[in-house]
């Protein structure tokens, strides 16, 4: 109980003076805070301090290269929320408001926190939507990192079409019972065909990615209580998906024929075929979102706006801790500032953490 209450004293300290709060007003909740720590063991935070909690979060991700934007969140608070469908409809509504018919708004949603160690709500996916793999005799089908998921969904009863791309469905879990799963109905996804803008023949290739990157497995911690259902989103960086998701050996492996199709060499990895290759699917990927509609940014810009976020929390008196090796880009890193600089990777609360897989 200590620990929780010297962990609230921090944050609603630091809370209360960036929302501009009298140290009277902060030094009542304080005392209401330790009231409540007495009679229950923990406390429970006012829907502005979890507003502004998740959002301190954010501004405290060390790898996250677009935290410029952490005061535009959109919080949703579902701590009411008891079942699995009620849960679910949540969920919906956050994939809904969230995508906003391309438009993205950073959102989070928060469900009910951990007490007393139980844990009234859990979120087995990775992301709300992603794409099923299958392991068969002839390989791999879909995204070999869901294989281990699309195994657990299938021992629910769930079955895909073993396409390159089922979007899998929501698994969720209350108070330790049996988790359910949910198919996403389809107005709550967007999808996005890869086309290019000069090569014609690049539709052959079938390539599509979901619009939103929506986490759903990490943990927020505000203030010594853990939140470990609360899904949230930005929008992708390009090279999230042209140089990680499609191009990874370990996930699509699309490089290789990206490059047959631009009619590469690729008898000496010196004729930098690779490079080539992984440049025009990037290029791909940006053309067809802002085609769609969908927005996306890329790295460059994104670096750009990282350098702003820096600037602005100096001027705020802040200073801006990093995971170096995360925030440069998968691709030119050397040609943004981020590669030329050193960052302090100490962790700050609140933030988002990795938590273990309910299903290991």
């Amino acid at each position: 109980m200590n620990a929780i209450l010297s962990k609230a004293s921090i944050f609603l300290s630091e809370c209360y003076k960036e929302l501009g709060y009298s140290p009277m007003e902060l030094e009542s909740r304080l005392q209401e805070v330790s009231r409540e720590m007495k009679e229950t063991g923990t406390y429970t935070h006012t829907t502005e301090e979890l507003r502004h909690g998740a959002k301190m979060a954010w501004r405290n991700s060390n790898r996250c290269i677009g935290r410029l934007f952490w005061e535009s969140m959109h919080v949703l608070d579902e701590r009411e929320a008891t079942t699995e469908d009620q849960v679910a409809e949540a969920l919906y509504y956050h994939l809904k408001y969230a995508t906003n018919a391309g438009k993205i708004i950073p959102t989070i949603t928060v469900f009910k926190p951990v007490y007393n160690k139980k844990v009234p709500v859990r979120i087995w996916n990775h992301q709300l939507i992603r794409y099923a793999g299958y392991e068969n005799e002839k390989g791999i089908i879909g995204d070999p990192a869901s294989i281990a998921f699309t195994k657990k969904c299938q021992e629910l009863g769930w079955q895909g079409k073993e396409t390159p791309f089922d979007i899998l469905p929501l698994v969720i879990q209350c108070d330790h019972k049996e988790p359910k799963w949910f198919d996403i109905p389809k107005e709550c996804i967007v999808e996005v065909a890869i086309t290019h803008p000069t090569i014609n023949s690049f539709s052959d290739l079938k390539l599509k990615w979901y619009g939103v990157p929506f986490i759903a497995d990490m943990r927020l911690e505000v203030g010594g209580i853990d939140y470990v259902a609360a899904p949230f989103n930005g929008w992708y960086m390009g090279t999230e998906i042209g140089a990680r998701n499609f191009a990874d050996e370990s996930r699509y492996h699309m490089l290789p024929k990206v490059a047959e199709l631009l009619g590469l060499d690729c008898r000496k990895e010196a004729y930098l075929w690779r490079d080539e290759a992984l440049v025009e699917l990037n290029r791909a990927v940006l053309y067809s979102f802002k085609d769609a509609g969908v927005s996306i940014v890329d790295h460059h810009t994104a670096a750009k706006q990282f350098k702003h976020f820096e600037e602005k929390e100096h001027e705020a008196g802040r200073s801006v801790t990093g995971t170096w090796s995360w925030l440069i880009p998968p691709v030119s890193p050397a040609t943004t500032h981020i590669f030329h600089k050193d960052y302090e990777d100490k962790v700050l609360t609140p933030n988002y953490f990795y938590q273990d897989l309910p299903y290991d």
